[in-house]
């Protein structure tokens, strides 16, 4: 059984032991909504949580509401494009990186047990999912990880989103390649790309890996990719909130707390704020 809504999810009656997955794609918009809750109809002591969202942070409020749950975190980068409402075009390729998702496991009386035991299910779910999407959706590029390595690939595409996508709205408009023809962008571009960049192995307690893109090398593969528009610019130009929180908010206040500044980020996160906040507070006004 399935269902691309929570509302008609649970059906009458339910699966005698629950859902066994409950796949989370929506935008991430923890100051918007609180989709942990949305979800908790849904979710039975035996459920895996999957949860394919951009971001840094995405995970914690379902660790908290739901401590003995498996989670497995994903980071998908995906050839497709929204050509009408309910009509998605699949391009090119998709890639997914999957991993599981343990840290933040609220402590019981016995925590080491709890935590291999949830590591164990939900690796053993990832594996599932990656058969599943391997034999029969035919995706050819699933990659499982460690909970490490799957952070590690969460902090390594913010290097692409918190520049990008951010700088698509307060510039006007312009799109990835576009930004890297102007100098004063294609600068700013780069210096909030290399403090992520620097900003991780601190975080992450260890070194980015060698194999993985450096700011330099993204910059070169993006100005091929002309026309391209990212979501963070979509939303804004439809008049839908947009991802500030974990793509901006979340890595600042996760960096601060592993005594790392990231000012450049900050002024981007401030500025995009406060015009989402003045967009809201104009369209209240006019409705009254």
């Amino acid at each position: 059984m399935s269902s691309n809504t929570p509302q008609p999810a649970p059906p009458q009656p339910p699966p005698e032991e629950g859902w066994d997955y409950v796949v989370v794609t929506t935008k991430a918009l923890p100051d918007q909504t609180d989709d942990a809750a949305l979800i908790a109809p849904l979710v039975s002591p035996r459920t895996c949580l999957v949860l394919i969202q951009n971001g840094i942070g995405v995970e914690e409020p379902y660790r908290t509401r739901f401590p003995k749950n498996p989670i497995i975190s994903a980071v998908t980068v995906i050839s497709a494009e929204q050509i009408k409402q309910g009509t998605i075009r699949q391009n090119r390729w998709t890639r997914i990186s999957i991993g599981p998702f343990v840290k933040g496991l609220v402590e019981t009386s016995s925590p080491g047990e709890d935590v291999d035991a949830l590591t164990t299910w939900g690796e053993n779910c990832m594996m599932t999912l990656a058969r599943w999407w391997t034999v029969y959706g035919k995706i050819p590029d699933v990659k499982m990880h460690t909970e490490l390595e799957l952070q590690t690939i969460r902090w390594h595409k913010l290097c692409i989103n918190s520049a990008f996508n951010p700088s698509a709205v307060l510039s006007g408009g312009l799109g990835n390649a576009d930004q890297l023809k102007d100098a004063e962008l294609r600068e700013h571009i780069m210096g909030i790309m290399q403090e992520v960049w620097d900003a991780a192995p601190k975080v992450l307690g260890q070194p980015l890996p060698d194999d993985l893109g450096t700011p330099e090398r993204i910059i070169r593969s993006t100005e091929r990719n002309a026309g391209a528009k990212p979501s963070m610019l979509l939303d804004w130009e439809s008049g839908r909130p947009m991802e500030l929180e974990v793509i901006l908010g979340n890595p600042i206040r996760i960096a601060k707390a592993a005594g790392v500044s990231m000012p450049r980020l900050q002024s981007v996160y401030a500025l995009l704020r406060s015009m989402q906040n003045q967009r809201d507070a104009s369209n209240s006004k006019n409705k009254l």
